[in-house]
């Protein structure tokens, strides 16, 4: 198990909210690199629009927030592509939700269930065929909102905070088997998430928050999700890897 190499040519890999941002970087580099890709979202037209892009991409339309589609999602993932070595967990969802709106018990439900029922369920559907992997790799994505705060994201930094709780305690749960289990927090992103945040609220704040002064790309997440699923990668497991252009380094 130990070491590996530097290629993900090959690998079978899942990767879900696949469909647009981080997690359609993350499909596309993959198969780029030569590995079979299942793409899960509940984007039906960000799939298709995935599809059209790279074609050998293997594309399944699932509610990572319902047990059954994740279990049905899972077992054609496997099916389909004889097995999986790697599980990107990327879907998500955020909202700004002050913790005296009347509907906080809801969004607070549904920020859970996406962002971290989810990564579980899929976990524990993958598991097996995982165990049967020679270079498994587990990828969770959670958010710099788990190391810091922001008002009004107190139901999305709790889940997200439950993402990096779960990849250490999985990381030590599954090391014995040679199962990696990893997170990454990404910083400001240009992605459908921040769409809506004006230009010049985003120049502000990457100049007042980055080292770098500026949001990231998705495909500059992408690529540490790739370096850390690649089979070499056989010694690094439990860590939370903030991609954030400095923001968590930076003081003033």
């Amino acid at each position: 198990m130990e070491g590996g190499p530097r290629s993900i040519a090959g690998a079978r890999v899942i990767v879900t909210g696949a469909a647009s941002g981080i997690g359609r970087a993350t499909a596309l580099l993959f198969a780029q690199e030569g590995a079979a890709i299942a793409a899960l979202d509940l984007d039906a037209a960000g799939l298709r629009s995935l599809a059209g892009e790279a074609g050998q991409i293997l594309t399944i339309q699932a509610d990572v927030s319902d047990a059954a589609s994740v279990r049905d999602a899972t077992a054609r993932a496997a099916t389909t592509l004889g097995g999986i070595d790697v599980l990107v967990n990327n879907a998500g969802i955020s909202a700004m939700i002050p913790i005296d709106a009347e509907d906080y018990d809801a969004q607070w439900d549904r920020h859970v269930a996406v962002l971290l029922t989810a990564q579980q369920r899929l976990i524990r559907n993958a598991l097996p065929d995982l165990r049967r992997s020679e270079y498994p790799r587990i990828v969770n994505i959670a958010s710099t909102e788990a190391l810091g705060a922001t008002a009004g994201l107190s139901a999305y930094s709790a889940a997200k905070a439950g993402v990096v709780g779960l990849t250490r305690s999985l990381a030590v749960e599954l090391g014995k088997e040679g199962i990696t289990v990893n997170c990454i927090c990404p910083g400001p992103i240009l992605t459908g998430m921040t769409a809506a945040i004006p230009d010049e609220q985003k120049v502000a704040y990457s100049a007042r928050r980055t080292a770098l002064r500026r949001y990231g790309c998705p495909e500059e997440i992408a690529h540490m999700v790739l370096s850390i699923a690649l089979p070499a990668a056989s010694f690094l497991t439990g860590a939370v890897i903030p991609v954030d252009g400095g923001l968590m380094a930076r003081n003033a």
